[in-house]
């Protein structure tokens, strides 16, 4: 039996889902707005969190933010409407565990419930013993990530793994340190997107006891659980200046130095970060120092969004039905034609992640071996069938980037790869094309 706290402005809808729960053996408390949810955190330890995204004073996700700069590790479900994904998917990047769109299906929400409650738990170590479930596509794409994964992985170069959430930054990583001299020794994740700014520097580099208020009992950092293996950092850009500082130093000298402490401790360890935005901007925006970005992009590899992948989407729905017929005890063997045009049409806001979920629901749902379009979230079918455009708020930008791509490499091509003449054609300065043409995948 879990505590759980339903933070809901429906009334109705939370009588439903209360009675539901208790149902299942949970003791449920509820509140209609985010005064009233924490107002309730503060009185009660629970075990699993339920916040509707859109409240009367604000959204959920001012509750999620609030919970973790406390240092609270309590798993947190997002639910949405189904025009809201990509906010939700911007929900888990700030530490929620997943979302559901409504209408909530039951056993839908039981399975995530359910993971949720059963992956309360540090950051943990793998060996090469524990390979990591990375599934290689037919496209293009695809073809150049694993020669960038092949080429890099046996050195100790730092990788900067950018792409949109849910891409599959983190299976990257651990391919890459699989595939790595290292692979027998720790590989240890940390989303930089859910720690706070007080407790950042704590987890990466330790503190020993009385190093601040709570601080009451000395406490390893992340660096000496990875000590000799990998450390991937996800989200690496949300870490605020003064741990960048931190970080730096770190890398340039391979010693840390816990909070509180005057120790220095040495380490050896391989940096994998990875970033959902493009750092370049944040650099120019002063939000993330030059010298760490060019520290830990050494070797730098873009993921592709999955809705430019159609290639390679009949693969992964078969490798999804495959792990989640294992995870679910069930033994669906496809799904009809009429479902797979559905998700070859639909846009991928969440990608991979999303895709993973999608296909679990089906799996879940199915009454026989081959799983039907009624599997479907009604949202998705409703959308499809009716052409509704997805609201997705990069559109305008992807496009802009597509041009840009397109008129750099017709320049470049003009100017046959003088970059110098090329950049004062374009009007902007070497720096900015040379980067640009690292982004986009343009060297001769």
């Amino acid at each position: 039996m879990a505590k759980i706290l339903i933070v809901e402005d429906d009334l109705t809808f939370v009588q439903l889902l209360q009675g539901f729960l208790q149902k299942q053996g949970h003791e449920i408390l509820a509140a209609p707005n985010i005064k009233g949810g924490l107002k309730l955190i503060a009185q009660h330890p629970f075990d699993l969190l339920l916040l509707d995204y859109r409240l009367p004073d604000g959204i959920g996700l001012d509750v999620l933010i609030k919970e973790r700069e406390t240092g609270s590790v309590v798993p947190v479900i997002i639910m949405t409407s189904f025009n809201d994904v990509r906010t939700a998917v911007k929900a888990i990047q700030s530490g929620a565990f997943d979302y559901i769109t409504k209408p909530v299906n039951p056993d839908e929400l039981l399975m995530i419930m359910h993971n949720a409650l059963n992956g309360k738990k540090k950051p943990v170590e793998t060996t090469s013993n524990e390979q990591p479930e990375f599934i290689k596509g037919s496209s293009h794409d695809s073809d150049k990530l694993h020669e960038h994964i092949d080429v890099v992985a046996p050195t100790d170069m730092a990788v900067l793994i950018q792409g949109e959430s849910g891409t599959g930054k983190e299976y990257v990583a651990r391919t890459i340190h699989s595939q790595s001299k290292r692979a027998v020794k720790p590989f240890v994740a940390i989303d930089c997107g859910a720690l706070s700014k007080d407790l950042a520097a704590s987890e990466l580099f330790g503190h020993i006891k009385g190093a601040f208020t709570g601080a009451i009992a000395d406490k390893k950092g992340m660096f000496e659980y990875a000590d000799g293996g990998t450390l991937f950092l996800d989200e690496v850009g949300n870490l605020s200046y003064d741990v960048q500082v931190k970080l730096l130093r770190t890398l340039q000298e391979r010693v840390i130095q816990p909070l509180g402490s005057n120790k220095q401790i040495p380490v050896n360890v391989r940096i994998i970060t990875a970033t959902n935005d493009d750092l370049v901007n944040s650099v120019s925006e002063g939000d993330f120092r030059q010298d760490l970005y060019h520290r830990i992009n050494e070797f730098k590899i873009q993921l592709s969004p999955l809705r430019v992948r159609d290639d390679d989407l009949d693969i992964f729905i078969k490798h999804f039905i495959t792990q989640a017929n294992r995870e679910l005890g069930r033994n669906v063997s496809g799904i009809v034609p009429d479902a797979r045009e559905i998700l070859h049409k639909y846009d991928w806001p969440g990608n991979l992640r999303e895709l993973k979920n999608v296909i679990k629901r089906m799996v879940l749902l199915s009454q026989t071996n081959v799983a039907g379009a009624d599997t479907l979230p009604d949202e998705m079918l409703f959308s499809i069938s009716n052409h509704i455009p997805q609201n997705r708020d990069s559109d305008l930008k992807a496009q802009n980037e597509v041009n840009e791509k397109q008129l750099i490499q017709k320049t470049l091509l003009q100017v046959k790869y003088n970059k110098s003449k090329a950049a004062k054609l374009l009007n902007i300065d070497r720096k900015t094309l040379y980067s640009k043409i690292e982004r986009y995948g343009l060297d001769s």
